[in-house]
């Protein structure tokens, strides 16, 4: 295969291409030398393709309507790795997600109403459902507005998506190991999903401020080496088996907040620091800021009330999660304000 239909688009603080799933090779090998191709990789520059040199730009939406009730569409995200020959469907993206909707209706899979126009997206990395509000005065899509969200410069229109049931989505319950607090390698740690597997650690036990820019904190190799380390025993703890060469789980390094928020953040996603945090990281962060014992919940800041807006600031600014309590004090659902932008339409082409 050498080249296909394909929309590049914005969606959060991440860009990448989405395709519809027809047009995409069935046999999953051929599709993923395809994508390498596309992206350019393996090569830290990604100089012969589309991709931006980073995990954040080098995605993959494949898109197709759904056959499930109540379901409008299936979305499955592919990260395409930078400097490896890597196609993993391991974890999901709600940053790319946000482009879902608006690309469903671009591409006819989803009939616009005139005002807004809500989108029912099943997330088949995770077998999670979501639903984004894209709006669309007069039956089209406005990609302008007045959102704005950190880590994207200017202003867009808002696309409020609400996630449900996302505990345990890849690692079969909210606390794979049954403990709010774990020690790997001396260090206390929570393994928590909800949404996305991640590692939350005091920034403190790992020998930084939590402060440091994403570029001080890739220099520093005995941070990396560490938080490698504790990843790859975390793994099969966590129900995910040997991850050296996936995604996830995602570390996260957590300090009190420094402009208001509700806790500070520092994630690698899994070798490069990320410049913002995942959505669905930040909801997985978020809620274990709501976890009595965790590493999280001794420094975050919570705000009263069952409905909490929980500000999780990270290099570029902070990510707002609205997340609803019940009166046990579990996470009943979240809801994070995203905006996504066509890029371009047309097609791409591999060798």
């Amino acid at each position: 295969m050498s080249e296909a239909p394909c929309m590049w688009m914005r969606g959060g603080t991440s860009k990448g291409g989405y395709f519809l799933a027809h047009h995409l090779p069935p046999d999953i090998s051929v599709r993923d030398t395809f994508l390498l191709s596309v992206m350019g990789s393996p090569d830290l520059r990604q100089i012969d393709g589309m991709g931006g040199a980073d995990p954040l730009t080098s995605k993959v939406a494949v898109v197709q309507k759904s056959t499930r009730g109540g379901v409008d569409v299936d979305y499955l995200f592919l990260q395409v790795v930078v400097d490896q020959a890597i196609v993993t469907d391991a974890q999901n993206c709600g940053n790319i997600l946000a482009g879902v909707g608006p690309f469903a209706i671009e591409r006819g899979l989803v009939e616009a109403h005139d005002g807004m126009t809500p989108v029912s997206i099943f997330m088949e990395n995770t077998g999670l459902t979501a639903t984004a509000m894209v709006e669309t005065p007069g039956g089209k899509i406005s990609y302008s507005g007045n959102a704005r969200i950190d880590g994207v410069p200017g202003t867009s229109s808002p696309i409020p998506i609400e996630f449900r049931d996302t505990a345990g989505s890849s690692c079969g319950s909210l606390l794979p190991t049954g403990n709010v607090m774990d020690v790997i390698d001396g260090i206390k740690v929570t393994m928590i999903d909800n949404g996305m597997p991640c590692v939350v650690i005091r920034a403190a036990d790992m020998g930084i401020s939590g402060s440091e820019t994403r570029e001080d904190l890739e220099a520093n190799t005995v941070l990396r080496e560490k938080l490698e380390a504790i990843r790859l025993i975390a793994g099969p703890m966590m129900n995910l088996g040997d991850v050296a060469e996936k995604t996830v789980p995602k570390m996260t390094m957590v300090s009190a907040p420094k402009e208001g928020g509700a806790i500070s953040t520092r994630t690698f996603i899994p070798h490069r620091c990320h410049a913002s945090i995942g959505v669905l990281g930040a909801v997985s962060v978020a809620t274990a800021c709501l976890l009595d014992g965790s590493p999280a919940a001794d420094m975050a800041e919570i705000p009263d009330g069952t409905t909490k807006h929980l500000q999780i600031e990270h290099p570029t600014g902070e990510t707002t999660i609205i997340a609803e309590i019940d009166n046990n004090g579990a996470v009943t659902s979240t809801a994070i304000l995203r905006t996504a932008r066509k890029l371009f339409d047309g097609t791409v082409f591999a060798h």
